[in-house]
């Protein structure tokens, strides 16, 4: 009965610490202009990473059909790394004037929250957006 107990506690407690994670938070974009159409981009994430069976595992640049750009796949988790900055080039088509970053992680999937680009803001070949 005791190895029982153990076992249930040990399973409410991984299913408590799982769900306290929550969503990914993408709080900031930075976006360099390398070419017409190739960017650089930077993109700060938080998510409460608890190690490999919960962490944030990717980030995309979708347009507004969500037709995808690019995607930064996450090999590892960063649960002593919050928030953290990781990067990736993409081409975006010149006529496209808006995408959006959205994140994943491996409970959750896709997160809810997207942040907006409105890339006729940039200014020199710099655009940076915060959450």
């Amino acid at each position: 009965m005791g190895q029982i107990k153990c076992l249930v506690i040990g399973l409410l407690g991984l299913f408590s610490i799982q769900v306290f994670a929550g969503d990914v938070e993408i709080l900031s974009a930075n976006f360099s202009q390398n070419s017409n159409q190739a960017w650089s981009i930077d993109v700060t994430l938080l998510h409460g990473d608890t190690g490999w069976d919960h962490y944030a595992d990717a980030w995309r640049v979708v347009d507004e059909k969500k037709m995808i750009l690019g995607t930064r796949t996450l090999y590892h988790p960063h649960v002593g790394e919050q928030p953290f900055t990781r990067s990736h080039s993409v081409k975006i088509p010149a006529i496209m004037t808006t995408v959006y970053i959205e994140a994943h992680d491996k409970v959750h999937g896709w997160s809810p929250q997207r942040l907006e680009i409105d890339l006729s803001q940039v200014k020199n070949g710099q655009l940076r957006v915060d959450r």
